[in-house]
């Protein structure tokens, strides 16, 4: 199956070469210890997607930042004390000539009340939507503690480079920190970070020109956006090209664009992705939905994607691209369900995360995965790992 496309390497703007056009895009693991850090089920975990083909592994969510967290669980990288541990996690996670590469994420006022009394974020606006109620208002970061957070995040990725991991992945996403910033709507300021879009965008490039000139041209350094961050009043269509065009200028390695469901898209999310690569040369993963292997070579065909990002696939395949590239890939239903339409539209998300994550533990066990379809099975494995805070939402959608 090696004349597939999804086969073929790609040379990164850095010149790093990856080995193939598999993604394995960031899934939260959740199962960091009490102090939030990572122990050595993380080296098993990330030993099987290795072995499994990807040619590039994104972490779960690592945080930044120990007071500001989004998941109960969170890896938290901001000092050396876990570097032993790390370096374990790196030379497992890069067997197999596989890029690993850490997603650095903060989440800003997107921090549930369970793990924080009040958030901070770009402008002291609470979390709208639908789940409001699981978020405390926010307070309005000084500007002394926004140059102090990009710090943190040139540091961990100073670590991470220091432990054998291939690359960082700024998260972008999801209304976590960076993309509060961007957003008109989340971000009301008047100094050097805020009113017009260049100054949204400082957050991110200073993070991004912090990182290159820390770690060097050689370390690879990605970006996440999501279509389902689009807002005509916060983060627009306009908005979110002007910065992968400038993020490309800068010299980034690769943009993630994480959508709805590329095989049944209901955004424009493959019409997006096509215009933003005849826009920009910057290598672009698309993220969501992907299955069969026809969608998967007509988004490398048709220049909508340079490498195919899956997730909740490999959470019970980590061994995916294997089999496509050895002819023996079936795709495998998720279908998950609470046996009533309005409880699935309302909880899927809640219980979809829960199951990848019930899954990944168990590869971090060296166990195989389970595959049901009860999405009650997932919300209860839910529980026993995080108790009752483990069905409360993390995301404001």
């Amino acid at each position: 199956m090696n004349y597939l496309q999804v086969a073929k390497p790609l040379v990164l703007p850095n010149g790093q070469q990856v080995k193939n056009r598999f993604f394995k895009s960031a899934m939260s693991e959740t199962m960091a210890n009490q102090d939030h850090q990572p122990d050595e089920r993380y080296a098993t975990l990330y030993r099987a997607w290795a072995m499994g083909g990807s040619g590039i592994v994104v972490t779960g969510n690592v945080m930044v930042d120990s007071t500001a967290l989004a998941e109960p669980g969170n890896v938290v990288v901001e000092d050396e004390r876990s570097l032993a541990t790390l370096q374990k996690w790196a030379q497992a996670g890069t067997t197999n000539h596989t890029q690993l590469w850490m997603q650095l994420n903060h989440p800003g006022k997107q921090s549930p009340k369970y793990l924080s009394t009040q958030p901070a974020g770009p402008s002291a606006i609470p979390v709208h939507g639908p789940n409001q109620k699981y978020f405390n208002p926010p307070r309005e970061l000084k500007n002394s503690e926004i140059h102090e957070i990009i710090a943190k995040y040139i540091r961990t990725a100073e670590i991470a480079q220091e432990a054998g991991f291939s690359g960082v992945q700024i998260h972008g996403a999801y209304g976590y920190l960076v993309n509060q910033f961007l957003s008109r709507k989340d971000n009301q300021r008047t100094d050097e970070f805020g009113d017009s879009l260049e100054n949204r965008m400082r957050f991110l490039v200073d993070i991004y020109e912090g990182i290159r000139e820390s770690c060097g041209p050689q370390f690879s350094i990605g970006l996440k956006l999501s279509v389902l961050d689009l807002d005509l009043e916060g983060f627009t269509e306009h908005d979110s090209i002007a910065v992968i065009q400038k993020m490309a200028d800068l010299g980034i390695d690769l943009i993630e664009i994480s959508g709805d469901d590329y095989e049944n898209s209901t955004v424009g999310f493959s019409g997006y992705a096509h215009m933003i690569h005849q826009l920009t040369d910057v290598p672009i993963v698309l993220s969501g939905g992907f299955r069969r292997i026809s969608t998967m070579e007509e988004a490398l065909g048709t220049h909508d994607a340079d490498m195919i990002g899956m997730c909740t696939p490999m959470a019970v395949m980590p061994d995916l691209p294997n089999q496509i590239l050895a002819g023996s890939y079936q795709p495998v239903p998720l279908p998950l369900t609470m046996r009533s339409r309005k409880l699935d539209e309302k909880y899927s998300p809640t219980f979809i995360t829960a199951y990848c994550e019930q899954q990944a533990r168990r590869l971090a066990e060296g166990k195989r995965p389970q595959l049901y379809t009860s999405a009650w099975r997932a919300l209860a494995a839910s529980i026993q790992m995080h108790g009752p805070n483990g069905l409360t939402p993390r995301r404001a959608q």
